[in-house]
């Protein structure tokens, strides 16, 4: 637990390192902002994130990028069809000991990492996708009968790309569940796209400095759970996640009409801890409204489950939860 001083001196370690970051990362990134800020809120808020994007938007290289920033061990994990659970956990194999005996000895596999790019995640059966649960919730695989501790801090990014639907197993709500933001990056502006062009045609860039370390990473969660909420911001969180599950008291006409699922209480919980992290890195005192409204489509994204009425009209989760919005105020 930290003192009062010791969390004064965080905060504002965050607060400072905030236009540094953007810096670094713009070393290899072209704009994409939203999407940097809504990792950077995961990352301190201690959550994880499913990146969905189509190829070559720079999906693996943003991540590589934000773990070189924050120092910390990367991992990369192509997800496929023949990838077994043992390839991500670890598995036991059988070795010799000095004095001539067998024995079984645990081999890591590459979840034993901080921050794990799980590339293409929805390419792979769900037994393999199952075996991220546990590490994704407890942080911890269990391997041969004995549990095995994760490194702290510990992030899952999984990318998933969401035009290629052959040959894909998708997730299922349990495990969409456990993802923190659905982050959508999409198409640059032509400006920036040239940029990039620009960019990535010339000279290599230059190597991205460690700003932080991954004790700093850890102080940054215990300081965004202390960022104060007033009730009535932490009401409008619970109201709208309420408000996206048909069937209800007070659900809207168009949730009974166009929702088949709503969103759970991990919702609200991510809405007020992401709201308190955001406020945290934008060095605001306390969580706003403005903060619950920012975060409320990578929320409920990969949460709220459409009718098929919904997707024959051609509405999205996107137009679904503009709509909660206007209706909760």
């Amino acid at each position: 637990m930290m003192n009062v001083e010791e969390e004064g001196r965080v905060v504002q370690q965050l607060r400072d390192g905030r236009t540094q970051i953007e810096a670094e990362l713009s070393k290899t990134i072209v704009g994409q902002k939203d999407v940097i800020e809504q990792l950077l809120i995961c990352l301190v808020a201690g959550g994880h994130c499913l990146i969905t994007g189509a190829p070559g938007l720079a999906k693996t290289l943003l991540v590589r990028s934000v773990a070189q920033v924050f120092r910390l061990k990367f991992q990369r994990i192509q997800f496929t069809p023949d990838l077994m659970p043992a390839d991500i956990t670890g598995t036991e194999i059988l070795e010799d000991t000095h004095d001539g005996h067998r024995q079984m000895q645990f081999v890591k596999g590459p979840i034993f990492a901080n921050v794990i790019l799980a590339d293409e995640i929805n390419r792979t059966p769900p037994k393999t996708q199952a075996a991220l649960l546990e590490a994704m919730q407890e942080h911890q695989v269990t391997a041969g009968g004995q549990k095995y501790t994760l490194d702290e801090p510990f992030f899952v990014l999984a990318t998933q790309n969401p035009i290629e639907m052959e040959g894909t197993y998708p997730l299922p709500e349990a495990q969409l569940d456990r993802f923190m933001f659905n982050v959508l990056i999409d198409y640059l502006p032509p400006a920036d796209e040239l940029a990039v062009v620009l960019q990535t045609t010339a000279s290599k860039p230059e190597p991205i400095e460690a700003l932080f370390s991954g004790e700093d990473v850890i102080n940054f969660h215990e300081a965004v759970r202390r960022v104060p909420i007033a009730d009535e911001v932490a009401k409008m969180a619970v109201k709208l996640v309420d408000s996206s599950r048909p069937g209800r008291d007070g659900t809207p006409d168009f949730v009974n009409q166009y929702v088949s699922w709503g969103a759970g209480l991990r919702a609200a919980q991510t809405l007020v801890l992401g709201g308190k992290a955001r406020a945290l890195l934008r060095g605001n005192a306390h969580v706003s409204f403005d903060d619950i409204r920012a975060l409320a489509r990578p929320t409920l994204r990969h949460r709220v489950l459409l009718s098929y009425k919904a997707e024959a009209e051609g509405l999205s989760v996107e137009n679904v939860v503009d709509r909660l919005l206007e209706h909760v105020g």
